[in-house]
């Protein structure tokens, strides 16, 4: 099997980020200026899922081909994650995907899950806090989980989007890039940390409560994918937090006097 150089990694890695995580860090530094420089960040406001248009049938289309593109950056890390071997003489290859390699897939189902609902509340009940706690010091925006009107699929959208955001993340800032990192011969904790600062980066949009409590969420994911080697618990804790936020603002916002 031919190995890549590390330049050759190097550059794939550039090119994986600028299609998708990377490209969403850029965009919300750019953003938090732009909050920072028009009104104290307190007054300001995030929307996380927005309506893209009046029509119903149309928005549906344009949340949907949202959702799809959104993973294309997934599918390129499968690609480039998959080893195949050439074969000795006389014998067959052999290859070994990438959904083996980072774990990505139901082979333990019961452990998964029940890893994924411990981490969802280690991590969900904390974030809580911390977003309260960044409000009253005034570096956290006010969070709108869900804009999108009521219509019949909207909670099942919303749910296609928490799990847009969990694969998206968990496959490439935790599966990829340890990968990746270890390749370049970082040290683990040099590829953890880096890991977890892009992971708060893309989240600066929303303030600086936001970037701690997600660079900190990095650190205690991508720990645990050390020490497990499968990002499906990531995955399924990821989505479970994003559901409970979307689908919950969603029914009940306005029922608490949110939204």
């Amino acid at each position: 099997m031919l190995v890549p150089s590390r330049r050759r990694l190097r550059l794939e890695v550039w090119i994986v980020l600028g299609l998708s995580l990377g490209q969403s860090a850029v965009y919300s530094v750019v953003q938090l200026l732009d909050k920072m420089t028009r009104a104290p960040l307190a007054e300001g406001t995030s929307t996380l899922n927005r309506s893209q248009s009046t029509r119903e049938y149309f928005d549906l289309t344009y949340q949907l081909l949202d959702i799809v593109f959104a993973l294309v950056p997934v599918l390129l890390v499968f690609y480039f994650l998959t080893e195949d071997r050439p074969a000795a003489p006389g014998e067959p290859g052999t290859s070994r995907s990438a959904l083996q390699k980072l774990g990505f897939g139901f082979a333990r189902p019961g452990k998964d899950l029940l890893q994924g609902l411990g981490l969802a509340a280690l991590i969900g009940i904390p974030s809580l806090g911390l977003y309260a706690a960044g409000r009253a010091l005034g570096i956290t925006t006010a969070i709108i989980p869900s804009a999108l009107d009521a219509y019949w699929w909207t909670v099942p959208v919303l749910i296609l989007s928490a799990v847009r955001h969990a694969v998206l993340e968990e496959v490439i800032v935790v599966g990829y890039l340890l990968d990746r990192f270890g390749k370049f011969g970082w040290s683990m904790p040099l590829a953890i940390a880096v890991s977890s600062v892009l992971r708060g980066s893309y989240h600066l949009y929303q303030g600086f409560g936001p970037f701690i409590g997600n660079a900190v969420m990095g650190i205690v994911f991508a720990w645990l994918y050390t020490r497990t080697r499968r990002v499906m618990p990531l995955v399924i804790a990821h989505a479970l937090l994003d559901i409970v936020a979307f689908v919950g603002f969603s029914l009940f916002g306005k029922a608490v006097g949110l939204g």
